[in-house]
């Protein structure tokens, strides 16, 4: 609706009421697991068989909770390392890949833009299938031509890394981009004239600037690698991350506990987010 447009009270209230829809669309899921995180019972379902903080805390069988089940923790903390190490690429090559677009004219510009985007329009699966297809490629042909076998082109860690990376450099990269796209240069240029380098002058006025788009950056690029399944699920060794781990649980049947280590989860996320954006209103 526009706000500056006369409407009528029942158009009014229709449009109230669709938002309401909506909100209630998006949160009611949520809400129903993480409710059924507290539910005494073995299954994740009704009746509702009275409240429990066992699924959170519970140390024996079969209501062992998520901070004593060892293999949910060790999930958590391979998430949490894949997501920082793709985190720190991610913002790295996102800067650089700013200011090229943003300073630079070259041949080839357009297109390498173009290939810089396409991973986004690549489903994850296929994704995820042509990087292990090629990477076992190279391995087997380095295995076969001088016996060497490299592990980082093997499934695993790096190659979860390397993977993700592929494609979250490039929501980095336009984060970065937009709020390069307002800065004013003559603020470098006066810097220069009062006889700074060009490496000081991006480094004392330009990257101050683009802080709080580096640290949205950075949020993005963490929650996007830990919640990612489709490509990570065609690259991982044996140390499994948390929704690899989970997708495996599921299989072999569902608990209050994966409701458990969804709820923290979704508080670990929204407070990551509240975090960014105080960050930036401070900014």
């Amino acid at each position: 609706m526009i706000p500056s447009i006369p409407q009528s009270r029942s158009l009014r209230a229709l449009y109230g009421a669709y938002i309401a829809l909506f909100f209630l669309y998006l949160a009611l899921p949520l809400s129903v697991v993480a409710g059924f995180a507290f539910n005494d019972s073995q299954f994740p379902s009704l009746p509702w068989e009275g409240f429990t903080w066992d699924w959170f805390f519970g140390d024996t069988r079969p209501k062992i909770g998520v901070f004593h089940e060892r293999p949910i923790l060790r999930a958590i903390g391979t998430s949490a390392f894949i997501a920082l190490m793709v985190s720190i690429l991610s913002v790295a090559v996102g800067l650089s890949n700013a200011f090229l677009f943003n300073r630079y004219d070259f041949r080839g510009k357009g297109v390498l833009y173009v290939l810089m985007l396409l991973p986004l329009v690549i489903p994850g699966i296929v994704l995820g299938i042509s990087i292990l297809v090629f990477s076992s490629t190279v391995a087997n042909a380095a295995w076969d031509a001088a016996q060497i076998d490299i592990e980082a082109l093997r499934p695993g860690l790096v190659l979860v890394i390397l993977g993700q990376f592929s494609f979250i450099t490039t929501i980095a990269t336009l984060v970065i981009s937009a709020r390069l796209q307002k800065f004013d240069r003559t603020l470098e240029e006066a810097a220069l004239n009062l006889g700074a380098g060009r490496l000081t002058a991006v480094r004392t006025i330009t990257l101050p600037y683009l802080m709080p788009a580096v640290i949205g950056a950075v949020v993005v690029a963490f929650l996007m690698s830990f919640e990612n399944f489709n490509t990570t699920l065609m690259l991982v060794g044996s140390d499994a991350p948390l929704t690899v781990a989970m997708f495996d649980r599921l299989k072999e049947g569902s608990t209050p506990l994966l409701n458990a280590v969804s709820l923290l989860l979704m508080l670990g996320s929204s407070l990551l987010a509240l975090a960014m954006i105080a960050f930036q209103r401070k900014k």
